[in-house]
């Protein structure tokens, strides 16, 4: 049960992370979507868009991994070596980057939250099934 429950919050922090993917590599130049992130105007989206788009694909890779890490725990069982593996490191570099995102300023705590609570979830369930 508990293994399931890691997959289901793994499966969860990735969706997130496919959903980040997607407003910082593909719809960054919206309004809607820059203001959210912080951006003053369109100009400063403009200039920040490469940038915005590598990261993007930064969290696209994690979610990969956390995708198929779950995969293959699947397929394979709680006692797979890789599907775990790859689990934890996807999970744990997803947690890293919300720690890291924290020391940007108070104003960034709440989207670190929001960032690394399904990946803390999901390592410390893979971690005790």
């Amino acid at each position: 049960m508990i293994g399931i429950l890691a997959l289901v919050f793994a499966g969860l922090a990735a969706l997130l992370h496919v959903y980040i993917f997607m407003l910082e590599s593909v719809r960054w130049s919206h309004p809607n979507v820059w203001r959210r992130f912080g951006v003053a105007s369109q100009e400063a989206a403009d200039i920040t868009k490469p940038m915005a788009y590598n990261q993007g694909f930064y969290n696209l890779f994690l979610a990969i991994g956390a995708g198929i890490g779950v995969v293959l725990w699947s397929v394979n069982g709680v006692g797979d070596v890789a599907g775990r593996t790859l689990l934890l490191f996807s999970l744990g570099s997803m947690l890293g980057a919300a720690l890291v995102l924290t020391t940007s300023g108070r104003k960034y705590l709440r989207p670190a939250a929001a960032q690394g609570t399904l990946p803390l979830i999901g390592f410390v369930l893979a971690i005790v099934a």
